[in-house]
């Protein structure tokens, strides 16, 4: 865990850094995140929440109700309102999904799966070898993670809402 990510918002009031390697960086291609992103796809990196540390400001949680996947939380800037990072369901407060746009070298985290190909955008290339999903794959199944990462997805796993 001594790799190092630092990130923020536009305005630079928030300031964070992720704490060692992702779990996994995803492209998704849904249409939820083609609204918020406003763009073709989201570009995510999910961590643990614990692996996540604030350098400077404070960002807001707003919860955005999703029927019955349950909530979702997003931790926005309070002055510029950048979209820095949220939760899923799934996942409940065990790992956040950092906005790779908002990090200072996202660049260094490609996609290790696409995910929702089925609305992905026609122009959109995916690499070959990347691993690609109508929806999300059940259990990070068909993901090439390695076994260290696969476990910690588990870990952070909570299921769906009940």
């Amino acid at each position: 865990m001594s790799e190092t990510f630092d990130g923020g918002c536009e305005c630079g009031a928030v300031r964070y850094r992720m704490m060692g390697e992702p779990i996994m960086t995803n492209c998704c291609h849904c249409r939820d995140c083609q609204r918020i992103s406003g763009s073709a796809f989201a570009l995510n990196v999910m961590i643990e929440t614990n692996r996540i540390e604030m350098l400077k400001g404070e960002p807001v949680m707003r919860t955005l109700e999703r029927g019955e996947a349950g909530d979702t939380h997003a931790w926005r800037c309070a002055v510029c309102d950048s979209l820095l990072y949220a939760d899923h369901p799934l996942f409940g407060d065990k790992a956040v999904f950092v906005r790779a746009g908002t990090l200072d070298e996202g660049e260094r985290l490609p996609p290790d799966a696409h995910f929702f190909t089925r609305s992905k955008h026609p122009w959109v290339t995916i690499p070959e070898g990347v691993g690609q999903f109508p929806t999300l794959p059940e259990n990070g199944v068909g993901v090439d993670l390695g076994e260290e990462r696969l476990a910690r997805l588990a870990a952070t796993f909570v299921g769906p809402p009940r």
